[in-house]
């Protein structure tokens, strides 16, 4: 009986193999369609429920979803209060961005022009060591660092600068009682959070700038301004925008950060959460969220016509 099973699981077996023998493109197509039904059903789905729900609204006096076709609810957004979340999150995303590019630049540069061997494997270890840590870990480590009697208020202290850090936190808007509940100590945060996601790409695209197209400036008289200005970052530019789409698409959505450390001033991320969890808005909160998923389409597409993802 055993004897006979062997030649039937042969026979089976082989059958399968000229089955996908003579349609190469079968098992393409089988290896493809789970992963293929995950996206379309839950990640496009759940994007399309989203944005169904963000045409309804919610009736006043019962608190009820009216699964009725109104722009109603994305009218809200424009009113002060809502818009002035959307402002705030946009402008620190983009600031948070600036200033993860001008650091992330130079330590990207050195370690494509200059890190070799044990050297460059010690600039990745540095680079991807804090993303081996668990994220909220390193918002309370963050928070502590930045509490008045944390560690920079005493090097402040140390330094005597105190006055000079109470003049920046006495600045309407940006500062607060201290930095840990500040507009600078969630920008701070939001910096060194993401700064690995664009340091990695720019330093990629500095690898591919060809050495001798440097030398070659240099040949010609090219002073290392110009040659930066001319040749360096304009080849490294698509590795910059590259990384933004990091820096950028992270900030917009975060809302742990800005609850940890920072204001009582919401962002989108926030402003979501309490729209679904507290106040029980589902219209509202789906407007809310379209709002990124639109900013990030059309900061894709100029990103796709700068070269961004070549340098991915």
């Amino acid at each position: 009986m055993t004897a006979s099973a062997e030649p039937m699981r042969s026979s089976g077996g082989s059958r399968l193999g000229d089955v996908f023998w003579r349609r190469p493109g079968l098992p393409v197509l089988v290896m493809l369609t789970p992963p293929v039904l995950w996206l379309g059903i839950v990640y496009v789905g759940s994007l399309l429920t989203l944005l169904m729900q963000s045409f309804y609204s919610l009736d006043d006096f019962s608190g009820l979803v009216v699964p009725e076709f109104t722009l109603s609810t994305y009218a809200q957004l424009l009113t002060p209060a809502n818009f002035d979340i959307i402002r705030r999150t946009v402008v620190m995303a983009a600031l948070v961005t600036v200033a993860d590019a001008i650091i992330a630049f130079p330590i990207a540069y050195m370690a494509a022009r200059y890190a070799r061997g044990h050297w460059k494997a010690l600039f990745y270890l540095a680079v991807m060591l804090p993303l081996w840590s668990s994220y909220l870990v390193k918002v309370y480590a963050w928070k502590l660092i930045l509490a008045k009697e944390g560690i920079l208020n005493w090097l402040f202290e140390t330094l005597h600068l105190t006055p000079l850090l109470d003049l920046v936190l006495a600045i309407p808007g940006v500062g607060g009682n201290s930095l840990s509940v500040s507009s600078i100590g969630t920008f701070l945060v939001f910096v060194y959070v993401w700064l690995p996601y664009m340091i990695l790409p720019t330093q990629a695209a500095l690898e591919r700038v060809p050495a001798n197209l440097v030398d070659a400036s240099s040949d010609l008289g090219g002073r290392p301004s110009a040659t930066f200005r001319h040749v360096i970052l304009p080849l490294a530019f698509p590795g910059i925008v590259a990384g933004s789409i990091f820096t950028f698409s992270l900030t917009l959505g975060d809302y742990i950060i800005p609850q940890i450390v920072g204001t009582s001033r919401l962002f989108i991320g926030q402003a979501v959460y309490a729209q679904q969890g507290t106040a029980g808005n589902i219209p509202l909160a789906a407007a809310f969220t379209v709002v990124p998923v639109v900013i990030m389409g059309i900061y894709l597409t100029i990103a796709k016509r700068l070269g961004a993802f070549d340098a991915l």
